[in-house]
């Protein structure tokens, strides 16, 4: 029994945990390795789908399971099996069709199992793809092979939001539909978020929801600080957390995942050694 028994933190991967999305720094996980060894468990709670988190899941101590695709996905890295998983509704093809006809520049990704289909791939969509080490399929959104646990929206920002606005006022009972970051718009099934898993996953681990801890820098993180006893974010957050009232802590490239570790250090009566 250490001092974080029956602690949970979470955090978001890509420019929360990691800056450059394939490297966790040695500040960070030198802290995560205190945190586990005293007792905690730690997950990751990310945007990434199973085949773009798998290459990545050794680079921090993770010991409890990650949730993948911003909340359609649990799945314990240790064992090698999806606990739990959603999908969007079949319907998504055909509403997808509609959307992409409506605004010809949107490029978007479909994720079906551990592959990855691309239409109409945009200068955003090679990028994200290179820095996830993914590849994909491109063709006709008909397609597609269903079901999708999620779908990736990709353009500039004033596209994408308008792209939201166009959905919400059409489906929002079917969608979340939600930024990972300026030029990602995410889509899940309606209830499917970061949140809502990660209340499923401390009800799993027999942690209750006061000592359930989370950090994220995005839109899409929102859902899992809003239930966190201490909603953090690094610095280099996106606005809308820094505004909705995150605390903030070290930038991710600045160790800001060790700087929580010594938070909690602090309210659970410990002292971080190195």
């Amino acid at each position: 029994m250490g001092i974080f028994s029956g602690v949970l933190l979470v955090s978001d991967f890509d420019d929360t945990l990691s800056s450059s999305g394939s490297a966790v720094s040695e500040g960070n996980r030198r802290a995560l390795d205190y945190f586990v060894r005293e007792g905690g468990r730690f997950t990751v709670a990310t945007g990434r789908a199973h085949a773009t988190m798998a290459p990545v899941a050794h680079l921090a101590p993770i010991n409890a399971p990650v949730v993948l695709s911003n909340g359609s996905g649990l799945y314990d890295f240790q064992t090698d099996r999806m606990i739990y998983e959603t999908f969007l509704p079949h319907r998504v093809a055909q509403d997808m069709a509609q959307v992409c006809a409506a605004f010809p520049s949107l490029g978007f990704e479909s994720y079906h199992g551990d592959d990855i289909y691309a239409w109409n791939p945009n200068q955003v969509t090679w990028s994200h793809l290179r820095r996830a080490r993914a590849v994909c399929t491109q063709c006709a959104v008909e397609k597609m092979p269903l079901p999708w646990s999620k779908a990736i929206l990709q353009q500039d920002n004033d596209v994408l939001q308008a792209v939201r606005r166009y959905m919400l006022e059409r489906w929002s009972e079917h969608y979340e539909v939600i930024f990972s970051n300026a030029v990602l718009l995410e889509l899940t099934r309606k209830g499917s978020n970061k949140g809502g898993m990660v209340c499923y996953l401390a009800e799993l681990l027999g942690i209750d929801r006061a000592h359930v801890y989370c950090v994220g820098d995005n839109q899409n993180d929102l859902p899992m600080l809003a239930i966190s006893a201490i909603p953090f974010a690094p610095a280099n957050c996106a606005a809308e957390v820094r505004d909705w009232g995150a605390r903030i802590v070290r930038a991710c490239g600045e160790d800001g995942v060790a700087e929580i570790v010594d938070i909690l250090a602090g309210i659970y009566g410990g002292d971080r050694r190195e």
